[in-house]
């Protein structure tokens, strides 16, 4: 990997890390980071209530390329839906009630970080 791969790395890691932050200011539990299957990863899995939340973190310094949350394209959310499959039936969890939040970071050098929570940011798709 390339250093600005590596500095690209570190910037979404620290976008996770301040998304768990404030999930759980907002009354979450995170139960899995990073959680990794064969056809994606999930950023963050969290329990809201009796809901099952999987966050896609999208931490950007600029709307430059576009606001964070627009990277979360139709593709992107079908392989998110599909490993969150994957996470819930290796726990048997299929039943659970679940949903699919975004998480839109824009963190300008210097500044505080611009959280913005969208709450069933998309549906799984059909073929799921």
């Amino acid at each position: 990997m390339k250093r600005t791969g590596w500095l690209r790395k570190l910037f979404g890691d620290r976008g996770e890390r301040t998304a768990a932050t404030y999930l759980r200011r907002q009354g979450y539990r995170i139960l899995a980071r990073q959680s990794l299957h064969r056809v994606g990863e999930i950023d963050l899995i969290a329990r809201h209530d009796d809901t099952l939340v999987f966050v896609e973190v999208k931490t950007r310094s600029s709307h430059v390329a576009g606001h964070p949350a627009e990277a979360v394209t139709r593709t992107k959310q079908r392989q998110i839906a599909r490993a969150a499959l994957m996470w819930l039936k290796r726990r048997n969890l299929l039943n659970h009630r679940c949903r699919f939040d975004v998480i839109a970071i824009t963190w300008q050098q210097g500044q505080e970080p611009v959280i913005q929570h969208y709450i069933a940011a998309f549906e799984p798709p059909i073929d799921w």
